[in-house]
């Protein structure tokens, strides 16, 4: 939980949202540029950031949770079971899931995609 505030951070500092906004001519409406537009964004990334922690945290120890839950419950065979997915492992695991199924819908518009002759 930590390291993603660490992380959002420091990527945000590294691209000064806030000076290229301004740089650029945007702004975000009702709020001032400058330091308050600064202040805003930190604040909203800061509530961001502790929903995808929590999330994070939660993916991390759920299987260690389903494990101990399955040895109370006296699943036959859970204390051997090197079968249980990490949470990293099942973040990558939708990940890819994901990657595949957009490639997979590029591919089905580019064959009914006539083009131009």
């Amino acid at each position: 939980v930590g390291f993603t505030f660490f992380y959002t951070d420091v990527m945000i500092q590294q691209q000064n949202i806030p000076q290229t906004l301004q740089r650029q001519g945007g702004f975000i409406p009702g709020i001032r540029p400058g330091k308050r537009t600064a202040d805003y964004i930190t604040a909203v990334v800061r509530r961001i950031t502790f929903a995808g922690a929590l999330f994070l945290g939660i993916v991390a120890v759920l299987p260690g949770i389903m494990q101990v839950v399955g040895v109370i419950l006296r699943i036959p065979g859970i204390e051997q079971s090197t079968l249980v997915i990490s949470g990293a492992g099942l973040i990558i695991v939708v990940g890819v899931v994901i990657d595949t199924m957009r490639q997979l819908e590029s591919q089905l518009l580019m064959r009914h995609y006539e083009g131009f002759f």
